[in-house]
């Protein structure tokens, strides 16, 4: 099981970032993928998940009206669009899927001016 994890970059407050996921090693269809993000000094927090076909999608309530999930079954990919970004939003930010126990490298997002 594999996730790389890309997108990340720095942006101003109020932008835009689009983070993917891409899995490998399992049947990616058949599960439910999430979004965690870690900032410094603090513990790692669930941001958004979505279901094995994408119909039903939870957020944070931190992000939520934000942030968006989505997913492409036939490219084994989960997106995350992030708008009005907030300081507050930096974080590495990694997928996984519902089994857990598999995490990728993340990627950083930093919201500064």
């Amino acid at each position: 099981v594999q996730f790389v994890e890309s997108g990340g970059g720095l942006v101003q407050p109020g932008g835009s970032l689009r983070l993917s996921c891409a899995a490998s090693g399992f049947t990616f269809s058949r599960y439910a993928m999430i979004w965690y993000r870690q900032a410094p000094g603090k513990e790692r927090e669930l941001v958004a998940t979505i279901s094995s076909a994408g119909g039903t999608k939870h957020y944070a309530d931190s992000v939520k009206g934000r942030f968006t999930i989505s997913r492409d079954n036939a490219k084994n990919t989960v997106y995350l669009q992030m708008n009005s970004l907030k300081p507050e939003d930096t974080a590495v930010y990694y997928c996984t899927y519902q089994l857990g126990g598999y995490w990728g490298q993340g990627t950083q997002v930093t919201v500064s001016s």
